[in-house]
């Protein structure tokens, strides 16, 4: 039964669709549909791009210092402290992340703002050495303009929030978009920025489906930059249409990402790591270890004591304390996956352990899955599952390691064991990734940069880097000779 209806937010108020038409939201823990959101129109898209582009030429919002910028900043992160519990319940209902994780990141949210609030004021230009009669030169870093911001349903607000912050630090205004598979926390998001102060039009959300709601916002005329977080085909579509306006634009997408161990690993680490690698949030992040390379002396050791841990863990409603998995976000991910894992089953791939539904119900569950490849061209070890699917292959040495974990169209994110630090500083410096993890997984800081590049996209988000990609260079040049400008005709 419906609970929660939510609305979008346009130019400082809440609304509804311009026709009035709405979409719903099912909660993948329980199947039933739980809340309704409105089916933005290209005209309610426009609306939303003309408020934000009035805001950052002439609103409050343009004649702002940067500190007072970065106080609002900082505002947002206090009034995160207070809403975050509600906003971590709403994001796990509708997406079935553990409560426990989305707790942790709400609480997270609050850091980044706070940390980007506190680097508003320090964007700055720079004055070039020159000649004593050469003009005064001054280069400067101004804000773009609208800024697109496109998220997906997985860690939306902590997506958000390294779009959102740096943008906003800079002086740009905002257009935001969340994924029409779950856009509750996104929208829920929005009484947290209107309580902060913002200025009318800095911020806005627009919720519905790809065509015309995301299409109309990245080409939009307005729009200068657009930044994106989702899949490889979504990801094309955006390029096209970015294309009709110019945007620059920066894309965080999937990942095939390897986890080599060597023979002289530490295995309780191993062990762990890998396990945090896929099968936290239920293998539904862009940096999942899903392709495990083992080498030959500890291959069966290291397998065995993986899928026991596999094994143990629970599954359950991802609102419990005591649960390690919830379910998969959508139906149609869970199809996805079932069909690559039969496809490759019978390609010669074997599954240990998994495979199947978790034996519920209700709930769009997947069980652990580690499967045994002897090639690195079965289609589940191509391509990105996103769901809880280890694919295991073995290795000689360290060449060949290298080898396997580059034969990827992805290159996002990587990690290795060993306790020979001089070979997994090798390795990790051979393996094509914009993340890299040695004797540990998953470790993340909101002051570290991350990305891809391939078909995991260009650009980097978080660390101190970002602000300066919401920002562009402009060079003055002004005589300070008090001399008439002389005759360009006349060569000196």
């Amino acid at each position: 039964m419906m609970s929660a209806s939510y609305q979008m937010y346009i130019d400082g108020a809440f609304c509804e669709a311009s026709d009035g038409r709405r979409f719903t939201s099912t909660n993948p823990a329980s199947e039933e549909e739980w809340a309704t959101f409105p089916e933005a129109t290209a005209e309610d898209v426009d609306r939303a791009v003309k408020a934000a582009h009035a805001a950052y030429l002439d609103g409050p919002w343009a004649r702002m210092t940067p500190r007072d910028r970065g106080r609002i900043l900082k505002r947002i992160a206090a009034e995160l402290e207070t809403a975050g519990p509600e906003l971590a319940i709403a994001e796990t209902t509708d997406t079935g992340k553990l409560l426990r994780e989305t707790r942790w990141q709400a609480r997270n949210l609050a850091e980044i703002y706070d940390y980007y609030g506190g680097l508003a004021d320090k964007v700055e230009g720079r004055i070039p050495a020159s000649g004593d009669t050469a003009p005064l030169s001054l280069i400067l870093r101004e804000p773009l303009g609208v800024v697109a911001a496109i998220v997906p349903w997985n860690s939306q607000l902590q997506l958000a929030a390294f779009k959102i912050a740096p943008a906003l630090a800079a002086g740009n205004t905002i257009v935001l978009k969340p994924s029409e598979d779950a856009s509750a926390a996104i929208a829920a998001f929005a009484e947290v920025m209107d309580r902060a102060g913002l200025p009318q039009g800095v911020f806005n959300i627009v919720t519905g489906s790809a065509n015309p709601c995301a299409q109309t916002l990245v080409s939009h005329p307005l729009v200068r930059r657009v930044s994106f977080t989702g899949g490889v085909e979504t990801a094309r579509k955006v390029i096209t249409s970015s294309a009709r306006n110019i945007a620059m634009l920066s894309l965080e997408l999937g990942g095939k990402s390897p986890v080599v161990v060597y023979d002289d690993a530490d295995l309780d680490s191993v062990v762990n790591g890998v396990t945090s690698a896929i099968f936290a949030a239920s293998g539904q992040s862009c940096a999942a270890g899903s392709r495990l390379l083992l080498q030959d002396k500890i291959y069966d050791k290291a397998l065995e004591r993986i899928l026991s841990r596999a094994k143990e863990i629970v599954i359950g409603d991802p609102m419990g304390e005591d649960v390690h998995m919830g379910p998969l976000a959508t139906r149609r991910q869970r199809d996805r996956i079932e069909r690559l894992l039969d496809d490759s089953s019978k390609a010669g791939a074997r599954i240990l352990t998994g495979g199947g539904r978790a034996g519920r119900s209700k709930g769009w569950y997947f069980e652990p899955t580690i499967v045994a490849c002897d090639s690195q061209d079965y289609p589940i070890v191509r391509n990105e599952l996103f769901g809880p699917v280890l694919s295991v292959l073995r290795f000689s040495d360290e060449a060949e390691a290298i080898a396997l974990a580059r034969d990827s169209d992805y290159a996002f994110a990587g990690g290795v064991f060993s306790q020979d630090f001089g070979k997994a500083y090798r390795t990790a410096r051979a393996i094509p990734a914009g993340r890299f993890w040695i004797n540990t997984y998953r470790v993340t800081s909101y002051m570290m940069p991350f990305g891809g590049s391939a078909n995991s996209g260009y650009g980097r988000e978080g660390g101190i880097e970002a602000i300066h990609d919401y920002t562009q260079t402009k060079a003055i040049f002004a005589d300070l000779s008090g001399e008439r400008v002389a005759d360009p005709f006349v060569m000196r």
